[in-house]
């Protein structure tokens, strides 16, 4: 049986389903939790939103947890062919 490594990636991980689920794990509101992706022709922008009171466990001491964040969005994104750019918006 061949084993392709991209087909399976493909269909395990949706850039914007990948974002929403480590928010909803980091904050008190995962009700609150919102995505929308925004694609043009080369990149994908990935808005996220989360409750006020919440905004800082997204963001993290010194940016950390964004930065991270950020760093698997763009390591998964690198395996698909694509880019992708997180934005957490208040």
């Amino acid at each position: 049986m061949v084993f392709n490594e991209n087909l399976r990636w493909e269909r395990m991980i949706e850039m914007k389903e990948l974002i929403e689920y480590i928010a909803k794990v980091l904050v008190d509101n995962p009700e609150e939790v919102s995505v929308t992706e925004l694609e043009g022709e080369q990149t994908s922008v990935i808005e996220l939103r989360v409750a006020k009171e919440d905004l800082g466990k997204v963001i993290g001491k010194q940016g950390r947890t964004a930065r991270a964040m950020r760093t698997i969005l763009g390591a998964a994104s690198t395996k698909m062919k694509k880019r992708s750019v997180l934005e957490i918006l208040e």
